[in-house]
């Protein structure tokens, strides 16, 4: 058995905004990795639109930094608990983790999910404050609420025993001691290397790699991303690939072997005992498989992922105006782009229905999926989707249902409102504090299909003040009828193009979506109506001319700006019997049944 000194790897857990990314282009910058006249793109971890537009990390990247000869290996992790199925499989890869902190929140829900699939697996921490020098920050009390928080999940004794360092990344210093002033990133990169352990195994042994990512090359295909687990691995070595508790094995071939040098992949010869490493030339590679010396096949074991708790249908667009914007129509174009998804996104299950037309992808949320569908729009492909349902289960005869842990943090004034509107959806408060700062905490039990159009108004109800978060805890038994939106749609009634006239009379019936000069078809939906139901409107009448000109009563027309929904707010206001039809420069709402008459038949035989 052998330890290689000069190799740590280690994954970095945080919460969304905490500075996970800020802190490792820091790290890449103090290890001289980039030239001094190189030009960095601030938050380079971030590479995707989306996760710079959100500022949330979704894949988990792999970037890596020498120090005093030692080679550290950073993997980010996702912070959100709806890419669990990445987490779990970037901590198989690693030795130790950075815990980061906000030194003036403290923990956050988030970083729990994250943490507890960490020290479950048994590995060790280095906890680091950040933001040390943010006006309020508290660091030494944020410490003891790791500890508390390390107590809560279950660490064990030399888990307890943490190094603790104190930075602010956005100034590139760390220090051991939050009095001192600190100068560089020394502190961090030592603590990482006293106390992340080296990896260990048999230097000798036959070759075992686990892959546990796969990346996507338009060139070479398929890139196994994955640890050498025993033994080394060379370009040009024929190796047996194989699984856990399957069977079946097949023969590749090693065609070209990458580590990791700062953010880039760079040729090697050969990679050993705890290298991290991207592989081509395995065509047919899935995550959780393992590589082996053809002389001695031994799978490794892989994490479950766990199971998806939402669905939602994605089909063929046929709204009056498909085919207008979008380059990927059909529902060829459709099913190969969601079954090539499926190939690298892990947590992710699609399945073909009666329809041809029709797909049903299921998820670990609402954000997975939308995530899914905006990076789809980007790519110029039209579509709809359905409202979003999530996955019950059935156990001895009960029907179960996923539920939520929700953390909410609101302005004292505010918790009256959001007490009652959870308490309708079936929410059980669990925990209740107050900080300083006039802010009260809340923690809540709820089935996840009560948080289903909640946030837009949990955001109206606290006037944009509240902060709210939830993950995955699990299913229980159906908790009873919830009831649902309590608007109804404003509907269009012909084709055309929308007047100020006519959304001038529409606007006293609720809320509009939509401004004049906008194209819309029958069926459409505009506005959402307070009443509760659904009422047909004509947005496109014109103003019958006359010969009598009238003084100024063209003007006196106001109309009051109206609400354009995101994507996620679309998913969340539409019902059962309504669609968000998805291309590359709209997202517009509809019925499923277009024509006013159709769905009134179909309303009368409902009943």
């Amino acid at each position: 058995m052998g330890k290689r000194e000069n190799l740590r790897n280690v994954a970095i857990i945080a919460h969304v905004d905490h500075g996970k990314t800020t802190l490792v282009d820091q790290l890449l910058r103090q290890s001289g990795i980039f030239r001094s006249n190189e030009n960095v793109a601030e938050r380079v971890m971030d590479s995707n639109d989306l996760e710079r537009e959100r500022g949330i990390t979704i894949l988990s990247k792999n970037t890596a930094v020498m120090y005093n000869d030692v080679k550290i290996n950073i993997v980010d992790t996702p912070g959100h608990a709806d890419f669990g199925g990445e987490v779990e499989r970037i901590l198989m890869m690693v030795d130790g983790v950075l815990l980061l902190v906000d030194a003036f929140e403290g923990c956050m829900p988030q970083t729990r999910f994250v943490l507890k699939k960490a020290l479950g697996l048994g590995k060790k921490p280095v906890v680091v404050v950040n933001k040390v020098d943010r006006p309020g920050a508290r660091p030494l009390e944020v410490v003891d609420e790791v500890l508390d928080l390390f107590i809560e999940l279950g660490a064990d004794e030399s888990q307890l025993e943490f190094p603790v360092v104190y930075a602010s990344a956005r100034d590139g210093y760390a220090m051991n001691d939050p009095t001192e002033q600190g100068v560089d990133m020394k502190p961090l990169f030592e603590a990482i290397i006293n106390d992340v352990p080296a990896p260990e195994g048999d230097l000798e042994g036959p070759t075992q790699v686990l892959f546990s990512n796969v990346d996507y090359d338009e060139y070479v295909g398929r890139i196994g991303i994955g640890r050498v687990e025993r033994g080394t691995v060379k370009v040009g070595q024929t190796v047996t690939i194989c699984s856990d508790g399957s069977d079946v094995t097949r023969s590749a071939r090693v065609t070209k072997l990458y580590q990791f040098e700062g953010l880039k992949r760079v040729d090697a010869e050969s990679a050993s005992l705890g290298d991290i490493v991207a592989v081509s030339g395995m065509a047919d590679l899935n995550i959780g498989e393992t590589a082996c010396d053809p002389e001695h096949v031994e799978a490794l074991p892989f994490v479950k992922i766990d199971e998806p708790t939402v669905s939602m249908l994605f089909m063929v667009n046929n709204s009056p105006f498909a085919g207008q914007e979008g380059k990927y129509v059909t529902s060829r174009n459709l099913r190969d782009r969601l079954f090539k998804e499926v190939e690298t996104n892990v947590a992710m299950r699609v399945e073909e229905t009666d329809s041809a037309d029709t797909f049903k992808v299921s998820g670990r949320g609402e954000l997975h999926l939308s995530i899914l569908i905006e990076q789809m729009r980007r790519q110029n492909y039209e579509f709809q989707v359905s409202r979003p349902n999530v996955i019950y289960k059935e156990k001895d005869g009960k029907k179960l249902e996923p539920m939520e842990l929700l953390m909410i943090e609101v302005p004292d004034s505010y918790v009256g409102a959001v007490m009652e509107k959870l308490g309708t959806r079936k929410a059980e408060l669990l925990n209740m504090g107050t900080r300083e700062s006039g802010t009260t905490h809340l923690e809540f039990k709820i089935p996840a299909r009560g948080i289903m159009g909640y946030r837009s108004e949990f955001l109206t109800d606290t006037n944009g003040n509240g902060i709210m978060n939830h993950i995955f805890d699990g299913y229980e038994p159906y908790k009873g009828e919830i009831q649902q939106r309590n608007t109804g749609s404003i509907v269009v009634h012909e084709a055309g193009e929308s007047t100020a006239y006519g959304l001038f009379y529409a606007q006293d019936r609720g809320r509009l979506f939509i401004g004049p000069g906008v194209p819309v078809y029958e069926g459409m939906i505009v506005g959402s109506n307070p009443k509760g139901d659904d009422i047909v409107i004509n947005v496109c009448k014109k103003k019958h001319a006359t010969n009598t000109r009238a003084s100024g009563s063209d003007e006196a027309l106001k109309l009051t700006p109206h609400t354009v929904l995101s994507l996620e707010q679309s998913l969340e206001f539409i019902a059962d019997d309504e669609l968000v039809e998805v291309t590359p420069k709209s997202i517009r709402m509809r019925k499923v049944i277009l024509s006013k008459e159709l769905r009134m038949k179909q309303a009368a035989k409902k009943k």
